[in-house]
């Protein structure tokens, strides 16, 4: 018999609802910031892009705003949301530039770059 592939969980110990599908993001590219042995960057943050944030990302070496095609990464724009890596959230956290975080669809894994209250604070519902 099967062993049954368990329900990801998020920040709040919840099922982890959908981030986004337009575009269509996460690790795996199927709109949840799910994550696994083969994601090293930790996928797992589901954050909604400003301005601010896209610079600071990319005056870091991570250019969002750029499409990469063969990544199936459409480039993004201020209002979309993204799962992004937990330690460069917690980086731009720390730098006072964290953009927006929709807590439902945030992988239970953001805790240990993160705390809740520091994602709390970024919180758009």
């Amino acid at each position: 018999m099967a062993k049954a592939t368990p329900v990801p969980k998020n920040v709040f110990g919840n099922p982890l609802t959908p981030c986004c599908t337009d575009p269509v993001t996460g690790f795996y590219r199927d709109g949840f910031c799910r994550t696994g042995a083969r994601d090293v960057g930790v996928h797992t943050v589901c954050a909604e892009m400003t301005e601010e944030f896209l610079a600071f990302s990319q005056e870091r070496g991570n250019d969002l705003s750029t499409p990469v095609p063969e990544y199936e990464f459409p480039g993004l724009v201020a209002g979309d949301r993204w799962c992004l890596c937990a330690a460069r959230w917690k980086e731009a956290y720390d730098a006072g530039m964290a953009p927006p975080v929709v807590l439902a669809a945030c992988h239970i894994s953001s805790l240990e770059f993160a705390t809740l209250e520091e994602l709390r604070e970024h919180a758009v519902e």
